[in-house]
């Protein structure tokens, strides 16, 4: 295993890219540093005895506000992890133009171990010790989702915020990631997973690249293997499926699971939620240990879960062609630099990953527009499309099905127009990385081209507002 600590690795990364962008040091030196470090130890009563829960809230940059990031529950949640983390949320923020700083936020607990109202208790404890900071609110900083964390606790977040800021009317955009029943946004839900899947996508599309590879351009027919089998894997996993690809390997904290002719990405799925395992799936071979499905045959690996899961110690091991970073560093910088002499193609996690704060920035802008998506243009748009087809049917003489009515006059809902958004984020901030890849020298993998891209646009803003001559 590495030495190096997960922040370590993201400011060695940063620092070979900074090298080629050629900014003055001050003004690196400012982009790389965390601006503010929360450390809060607080007292919830659990059992009816109490017991000090320790958190963290990093804003690792603010060129842009308010500051963005998710919340992760974790029993080995440190602070060097949460800076990582909040500093890949700026240069993730900057690669894909949403504009705002990195944040991050870590409650060191397994949430396995707590029921349903003792996490309530923590996570509204939480929340009011940000707001005690100025820590929380739609124009300050607004948390999202992470490992271990999902739409219910952003419930309890926002229910919090709203319940000491009375009257605050964009009080629900004080967080991402909430229920649609509670100002979220249809989409978010599945946003990182699908966006893991169309930069794959995108970076197979191009056949030049693919052919260095040994690969054919396009996801059909490719063996893909996805370590984690969360919201990120589960939905990666699932538009990989859909979309031409076989599944062949699926790894969880149990072990894991292999069939080279393909698994059901549903089924396997329902099966877990059966058993409770992932393992003894009809047709496949067990692996007691889950990090064994890495080294297995196949042509992408999607490793979706933690960090560091791809180190010195197995980077030679890996089959793969093309390493797709669903999760946040799961390649150590010993590995990336193995890995990358070895031919593979890694898409680095600060680009790949980013659907999720993608469409967070979609909810934010429906919480502060007070409207849903299409509401306004819906119908109005699906009236212009039956003129389009009545005008088709008078001047050629033949009439239309009904089905192919509909197909053409259909207005787009919510998630159509967020999904849409997405892909086009993705694609887009893709050939900007690639071009950069493609167009220097020194940015010589994906990876380091992320980072230049990121570093430029950020020095642009800071250069903007005047502090670096």
């Amino acid at each position: 295993m590495s030495n190096t600590s997960f922040f370590e690795s993201v400011e060695k990364n940063f620092e070979k890219a900074a090298q080629i962008t050629g900014h003055p040091r001050g003004l690196l030196d400012q982009i790389r540093v965390c601006n503010s470090v929360y450390h809060m130890k607080f007292p919830v009563k659990i059992d009816g005895e109490f017991q000090v829960i320790e958190a963290w809230r990093v804003q690792h940059s603010h060129h842009r506000v308010p500051t963005k990031g998710g919340i992760r529950y974790d029993a080995m949640v440190n602070e060097d992890e949460v800076m990582a983390l909040a500093s890949l949320m700026t240069y993730k923020c900057a690669i894909v133009d949403v504009p705002f700083g990195g944040a991050k936020g870590g409650i060191r607990i397994n949430p396995r171990q707590f029921s349903s109202d003792q996490l309530e208790r923590i996570t509204r404890r939480y929340a009011a010790e940000l707001c005690k900071k100025n820590m929380l609110g739609p124009g300050l900083d607004v948390p999202a989702p992470d490992y271990g964390t999902g739409e219910r606790e952003m419930s309890w977040i926002v229910d919090t915020y709203m319940a000491l800021n009375p009257g605050s009317i964009d009080g629900y955009g004080c967080v991402t990631g909430k229920p649609v029943t509670q100002h979220g946004i249809n989409g978010r839900r599945e946003a990182t997973g699908l966006g893991v899947f169309f930069g794959v996508r995108e970076a197979c599309s191009f056949a030049d690249d693919m052919a260095e590879l040994g690969l054919k351009p396009g996801l059909e027919g490719k063996k893909v293997i996805v370590q984690g089998l969360g919201n990120v894997g589960y939905y990666s996993a699932k538009f990989f499926q859909d979309g031409g690809a076989t599944i062949v390997g699926i790894g969880e904290y149990e072990g894991a699971i292999y069939n080279v002719n393909g698994l059901d990405v549903d089924a396997v799925f329902n099966h877990r939620k059966s058993t409770g395992s992932i393992l003894n799936f009809p047709g496949a071979t067990n692996m007691a240990n889950t990090a064994e499905i890495l080294e297995q045959p196949c042509d992408i690996l999607i490793p979706a879960a933690l960090e560091n899961v791809i180190h010195e110690g197995n980077a030679k091991k890996i089959k793969a062609k093309i390493i797709g970073e669903a999760a946040n560093g799961p390649v150590t910088t010993e590995a990336d630099d193995i890995l990358n002499g070895m031919g593979v193609m890694i898409i680095p996690d600060m680009y790949l990953n980013a659907g999720g704060v993608t469409v967070s920035y979609f909810e934010w802008l429906k919480n502060l527009s007070h409207v849903r998506f299409g509401r306004l243009t819906k119908r109005f748009e699906q009236g212009s499309n039956m003129r389009i087809v009545d005008t088709i049917e008078e001047l050629t003489g033949k009439k239309l099905s009904q089905k192919e009515v509909d197909n053409i006059i259909k207005g787009p809902d919510e998630i159509d127009l967020v999904r849409s958004g997405l892909e086009e984020t993705m694609i887009n901030s893709y050939h900007a990385i690639r071009n950069e890849w493609k167009s220097n020298a020194a940015s010589n993998n994906l990876r380091t081209a992320a980072f230049v891209v990121a570093i430029n646009k950020i020095a642009s803003d800071y250069l903007a507002m005047g502090i670096f001559p």
